[in-house]
Formats: C-alpha cells, sequence, structure tokens
C-alpha cells in the first residue's frame, strides 16, 4: 500500500467557468490546499510571481502561460496539469528537464469539438448565419439563397486524431466524400481516402482543421495553401488559431478564394482584427467548441485527478512528457 502524499500546495493559474468548485472539492478531499488566481489568465510574469509566492508541488492551468521561469521557480513543483489538450502554454521542455510531468486530457471533448466543427460546415451549407443576420436586420429575401448540398461535396479532414475521426464519423452521415491527411496515416480508414496535404486542398470544398499547434504547424494554412483550395470553399478551424494565417484569409475572402471562413480559434484571441469582423464570409464563435456542461465538469475533475496522483506518487493517466529523473511508471522522483 502507498504511503500516503505529504500535503502539499496546488497552483490553479486561471479558469474558464464561473468558479473553482470542482478542482477545490478534488484537491482538498485528497489533503492538499488549493490557492486560485484570477479567472482570466494573466500574464507569464504574473504566473510567475504567483508560482514564486506559493512554491506550488502541482499547477493547474487552462489558458494563462507557464513559463519556464516559472516552473524553475518552484521547487517541489512536481506537476503542470493542463485544463485542456493543447499544450502550447507550458513550458514543456523545461518541465521535462526539471523532472516535472506535464499531463492533459486529450479526449473530453471529443464530442463536442467535432459537433461544432460540423455545426459551423451545416451553418455555411444552409446559410444560418447569414439569412439569420439578413431577417434581423429587416431583409426577408428567399430568392437570394446560393445554398449547397452537402452530400455533394468533399470535406477535407487535416489531423485524423481523435477528434478528426469522430468529425469524420460524423460528416459520413450526410453522404459527403471524405479526405483526410495526417502524418501517421492509419493502415485502415473506412470511408475515408487518406491523402496528401496540398492535394485534400485542391480536392476539398471544405477543409477542416483537427492539429495540435506546434513548430511544424504554425500557418499550416497561409496564402499558399489557400490558394491550392478550390475558389468559393470554406476553411473551419476548431484547434489552434496560430494554425492559420489570419491576413492571408482576410484576403481570400476578398477575393472570393474563399466563400467562408469559421473560426472558434484565432491567433490574436481575445483580439478580434477588424478586417475579420468586416468580413460577411467569417463565422466566429470565442473558443468554446470545447465546451459543455459535461465536458467542462469532466475536464476539471480529471486535470485534478491528475495533480493528486503524482502528489500520491503514482503515474499519471495521461502524460505528455517523460520527465529526467523519474522512475518509469512513477510520479516519485528517483
Amino acid at each position: 500500500m502507498k504511503p500516503p502524499s505529504r500535503p502539499g500546495t496546488v497552483l490553479l493559474t486561471d479558469y474558464a467557468w464561473p468558479d473553482d468548485s470542482v478542482e477545490r472539492s478534488v484537491i482538498e478531499e485528497a489533503g492538499h490546499t488549493l490557492v486560485t488566481g484570477p479567472a482570466e489568465p494573466a500574464s507569464a510574469e504574473a504566473i510567475e510571481e504567483l508560482v514564486a509566492e506559493h512554491r506550488p508541488a502541482g499547477i493547474l492551468t487552462c489558458w494563462a502561460p507557464v513559463s519556464a521561469t516559472a516552473i524553475g521557480t518552484a521547487p517541489d513543483l512536481r506537476i503542470v496539469a493542463r485544463l485542456g489538450v493543447g499544450l502550447d502554454n507550458i513550458a514543456v521542455d523545461a518541465a521535462t528537464e526539471r523532472g516535472v510531468w506535464v499531463t492533459n486530457v486529450p479526449d473530453y471533448c471529443v464530442e463536442e469539438v467535432s459537433d461544432h466543427a460540423v455545426g459551423m460546415v451545416l451553418a455555411w451549407t444552409r446559410g444560418l448565419a447569414v439569412f439569420d443576420r439578413d431577417v434581423r436586420a429587416g431583409r426577408w429575401d428567399p430568392a437570394s439563397a446560393r445554398l449547397r448540398r452537402l452530400s455533394t461535396l468533399t470535406c477535407g479532414v487535416v489531423g485524423f486524431g481523435r477528434i478528426g475521426r469522430a468529425t469524420v464519423r460524423k460528416l459520413g452521415a450526410f453522404g459527403c466524400r471524405i479526405l483526410a491527411h495526417d502524418p501517421f496515416p492509419p493502415k485502415d480508414a473506412p470511408g475515408v481516402e487518406m491523402v496528401g496535404l496540398d492535394e485534400l486542398l485542391r480536392r476539398s470544398d471544405v477543409v477542416i482543421l483537427h492539429v495540435p499547434l506546434t513548430p511544424g504547424t504554425h500557418h499550416i494554412i497561409g496564402a499558399e495553401q489557400l490558394g491550392l483550395m478550390k475558389p468559393g470553399g470554406l476553411l473551419v478551424n476548431v484547434s489552434r488559431g496560430g494554425l492559420v494565417d489570419t491576413d492571408a484569409v482576410v484576403k481570400a475572402l476578398d477575393n472570393g478564394q474563399l466563400d467562408a471562413a469559421a473560426f472558434d480559434v484565432l491567433e490574436t484571441e481575445p483580439h478580434v482584427p477588424a478586417a475579420l469582423l468586416d468580413q460577411p464570409g467569417a463565422l466566429l464563435t470565442p473558443h468554446v467548441a470545447f465546451s459543455s456542461d459535461a465536458s467542462v465538469t469532466e475536464l476539471r475533475r480529471r486535470a485534478a485527478e491528475e495533480v493528486v496522483r503524482i502528489l500520491a506518487g503514482e503515474a499519471p493517466a495521461h502524460a505528455c512528457n517523460s520527465p529526467r529523473g523519474l522512475a518509469a511508471g512513477s510520479g516519485d522522483r528517483r
């Protein structure tokens, strides 16, 4: 039987929900103390100050940046747990070098994000957002409709992980042709044609991004890639804003190369560029594709449970690194 963990301090850097009750319940029931930062994500410098003040054994972070300096300031730090999937706000290499686990919750919002992507496609093919705006502005003009039959279109999904596969499954119910691109393509993908990225862009009426943001995927869609797409298509991004060159998208909307761009994420969020707001073909939501009552509760609980596991000397359920100086399969330093 494992010995009980020593009580420690856990810092919740920020949170995108009304309170910290779920995290607090999990952390405090395990005998630890939760310290909560501001709800809105603070700057890297502000987080570094919080870490220096509280010297946490664990950090839970949503959007706030956890820098190499922050990680190096906490001598007792054992885990940085992401309240989400992507790790672009965490200095993972620095954590690895200092023997600190980095974890995420990779599968909590698969259904929500894929639903959001498909919903954006349907909003475009059926003109939902455009006609809602027109009707509210006093224009009732059904003769202006230039709508599309989804079953006749080709949809290209970039990234064939959990969420990409869920999106493909849901799109398949509408009868459209589906292409997918992934650097590690599966051996068998029924109903899906795996192709290179350039071929996917050339053949697709709809392109949906389901890839993480890394140095290799930054601006994976820029002017060159948009130029390969069929004129008058739709680009959907529900992953990370940095995947897309927003200026290039605005130009593509201006010249008709793109008919529409549906974005849940922006490289500059929460700031929305005025040039994008001015585009009638832009459908924008405020980074909420992950969200539902069920997904957010699951996310918060599972991320906090990872912290408790590590502080108890157990192995994480979803490790995103292999910290130096730790025994394999263990949360303990050796």
